[in-house]
């Protein structure tokens, strides 16, 4: 069996390498996350500015269809 000593400095090494490389891990993890939430918050902005105009007036002609649809239906007019 290996002196105490010799396991006692592997071991110290071995933790301090697992640390060193979880603590790395660990701040890539983090710095992804924060790429990742600049895109979402980038895209949310890109959204908020073109697609809820066009989704509004998208809406708007579909409820005259509709609202058209029942005043025919209404009146008794074949559509």
């Amino acid at each position: 069996m290996p002196p105490l000593e010799s396991l006692l400095v592997l071991s110290t090494a071995g933790l301090a390498g697992i640390g060193l490389v979880g603590g790395f891990v660990a701040w890539g993890w983090a710095g992804w996350l924060r790429l990742r939430a600049q895109e979402l918050d980038r895209d949310r902005a890109m959204r908020r500015d073109d697609l809820p105009a066009v989704g509004q007036r998208i809406d708007l002609a579909d409820l005259k269809e509709r609202i058209r649809k029942l005043e025919a239906i209404a009146a008794g007019v074949d559509i």
